[in-house]
């Protein structure tokens, strides 16, 4: 830290009364040291940051930092002006300013000594030294950690009469466990402040508390005991939390870091408070696409399925919405409802079928969403917010040219990418502010919009065309390879992937649909409905082979399955997934093979049994899923039961359990 901050770096009678001022003051210093190359370009990065969330913090501290290219080397320095100035903290203005100044490539031991800069900060002994102080050199030494500030007075002992030593005390109760993670945009200064600031409220309040602070410097993930032992979790972030995931299934708060550091007491209340109502998150694998997005160290197919599933995962609403209200306006007002005048225009308030042309004009306009939505998202998944802009313009040109859903994975990606190669670009200091709100949007939808129009998309339209002209002409074993197929993927991850990127195939044929994607759309959500079923079917059959908990599984599978869930056979999955998915995968590619060669169709894409006046051939199709749902239950009770599993106890590595609670399971597809 010594090498961070000089006398030449303190300015004990700061003249400045604005933020602005005061970093320009401070950066000069740095700029007559060599350590800053360029004073307006620096400053620029500094009110950039600034932009981003005011770096004022309680009792009277602004910290104005960033990474910045003109920067040489990792810098400090403090200013201290007559007259406390804005930096946008709650309490008031400040009379502590330290600029910190890091090289846009600092490495992690530099940004390291900076965190705990962070840290000291929060400690009321340190903060008084530095207002009391009257020597610049002395004042570098004390920030730089070379000079410890004083002790408060400790007060005097009095003299008193010898005591007998107090009673053993009872055993302490066992304390109220919490893990949090902090981070901020720079991940310098804000990150370790919250986390330093968590950590004092909870020796305060008696909370035992573990914090995984997501720097710049990097992080150290928490041990997977110490979380799982956790009765809550805060988040104090304002970047994603990564490996958030983690964390899943515990009572959560979840918040901006600035919270963190000015009312860590509050948060701790808040995360007590829904522990004791049972409040927890969605499992694993359910949080913001952005959250789990591609990281650095993976590889590209696994961040192209992330980007996808980003895509998908926003568009499922708008398909369970739109294609719900369809299905009630066919159910109540019959397959012509579809040519039923605007109801803005006509509209009998007694009239049924002015009902039902409501309901199926209102989900037909959520349906029109469906591919901008996926590739705005797609393109949100791969460049955060700046994406979705080109996202969007690029999925309703797809619509517009007839490339459908094709078209829309298209126009997301190379939204994405067009807006991840623009930020790569450097530009000058007078274009940084304006980039997010201006140039990148203009830039990257004219980019995207000249590619769909002229370029890809024309070609993207006649594969989409020969596709739909394919599904309308399948029969015979064509039709019935596929549904093998679509079954097979459906029950493969039980609501993964595979299975997400079958049900999208089959949510893009009814877009525009005709006979072959109806027969799609059924066979896709009978299959996805055998995993569970035959699960709950195994439980009742052979119960014996299964534990306490799984047979209470088996209950609440009965109405998982029949409502479309695949996610319903997870937990019988997680236990056994050797003898489980196998077994799943058969049933659904004999439920898809049935359903095609039967010519069921579909209507609606989702609801399961519940929409089974909307199904072509109903009597058929729930054959169809019968046939599944009994190959499934037979396979995997004969695989369990070759396994020695006659006694009621777990599957390898899953201890039994007495609990009769289902663990709960995400609603999705």
């Amino acid at each position: 830290m010594s090498d961070m901050i000089t006398a030449d770096l303190v300015d004990l009678d700061l003249a400045a009364q604005t933020k602005e001022a005061a970093a320009r003051s401070l950066a000069e210093r740095m700029v007559a040291l060599g350590r800053v190359t360029d004073l307006d370009g620096f400053l620029a990065d500094v009110a950039a940051r600034e932009a981003q969330m005011p770096t004022g913090l309680d009792g009277g501290i602004g910290i104005p930092h960033c990474r910045s290219e003109h920067v040489t080397e990792p810098t400090l320095a403090f200013g201290r002006p007559a007259e406390g100035i804005d930096f946008g903290a709650p309490d008031g203005p400040a009379d502590l300013i330290f600029l910190i100044a890091a090289p846009a490539g600092a490495d992690d031991a530099h940004l390291t000594i900076l965190s705990a800069l962070a840290r000291r900060l929060m400690d009321p002994d340190f903060t008084a030294a530095l207002r009391a102080a009257t020597d610049p050199v002395a004042t570098a030494s004390l920030i730089s950690g070379d000079t410890a500030p004083p002790a408060a007075p400790e007060p005097a002992a009095t003299a008193t009469a010898e005591e007998p030593p107090p009673a053993a005390a009872p055993a302490a109760p066992v304390p109220f466990r919490v893990v949090a993670v902090t981070s901020c945009p720079t991940g310098i200064a804000h990150t370790y402040m919250a986390a330093e600031a968590l950590e004092q409220a909870g020796q305060a309040e008696g909370v035992e508390i573990v914090v995984e602070p997501q720097g710049s410097a990097g992080f150290t993930r928490l041990d997977p005991a110490v979380i799982a032992a956790a009765d809550g979790v805060i988040f104090a972030h304002d970047v994603p939390v990564r490996e958030k995931e983690r964390f899943a299934g515990k009572p959560t708060v979840d918040v901006g870091v600035k919270a963190g550091i000015n009312r860590p007491a509050e948060l701790l209340a808040e995360v007590r408070d829904k522990a004791a109502r049972g409040e927890t998150t969605a499992p694993a694998g359910t949080g913001s696409p952005v959250d789990e997005a591609g990281g650095p160290g993976e590889g590209y197919g696994t961040k192209l399925r992330k980007w996808l599933m980003s895509g998908v995962s926003y568009m499922v609403p708008f398909v369970a919405a739109g294609g719900l209200l369809i299905a009630l306006g066919f159910a109540i007002g019959g397959y012509t409802i579809d040519k039923a005048p605007s109801v803005a225009e006509h509209f009998v308030w007694t009239d049924s079928t002015s009902w039902a042309a409501l309901l199926f004009q209102v989900g037909g306009l959520a349906f029109s969403f469906l591919v901008p939505v996926l590739a705005g998202y797609i393109a949100y998944g791969m460049a955060d917010r700046p994406g979705l802009v080109p996202g969007f313009v690029g999925g309703s040109i797809a619509l517009t040219i007839n490339a459908g859903f094709l078209g829309g994975l298209a126009a997301g990606l190379i939204a994405g990418g067009t807006v991840m190669a623009i930020q790569r670009v450097r530009v000058p200091a007078a274009l940084r502010g304006i980039m997010p709100v201006v140039v990148i949007p203009l830039i990257s939808s004219a980019v995207v919009g000249f590619l769909m129009f002229l370029v890809v998309g024309k070609p993207i339209a006649e594969l989409q065309k020969a596709l739909t002209d394919w599904l309308s002409g399948l029969s015979g074993a064509n039709a019935v390879i596929l549904g093998v197929v679509l079954g097979l993927m459906m029950c493969f991850d039980l609501g993964g992937p595979l299975n997400k990127v079958a049900y999208a195939f089959a949510v893009g044929g009814l877009a525009n649909p005709n006979d072959g994607s109806l027969k799609v759309m059924a066979a896709v959500m009978a299959a996805g409905m055998v995993p569970p079923l035959a699960m709950a079917l195994a439980t009742v059959v052979r119960g014996g082979l299964f534990n306490r908990t799984e047979r209470e599984n088996g209950k609440a599978a009965w109405v998982l399955g029949s409502s479309f869930i695949t996610e319903g056979a997870i937990p019988f999955a997680a236990a056994d997934p050797l003898r489980v998915i196998p077994s799943a995968m058969a049933g659904g590619a004999v439920t898809g093979a049935l359903s095609m060669l039967f010519e069921c169709t579909l209507r609606a894409p989702h609801g399961g049994i519940f929409v089974l006046p909307l199904i072509g051939n109903p009597v058929l199709y729930l054959i169809a899923i019968l046939a599944g749902t009994a190959v499934s239950a037979a396979l995997v009770i004969l695989l369990k039961g070759m396994g020695g599993r006659g006694d009621g106890k777990a599957v390898e590595g899953t201890p039994a359990t007495e609990s009769g609670t289902a663990p709960k399971v995400p609603a999705t597809v």
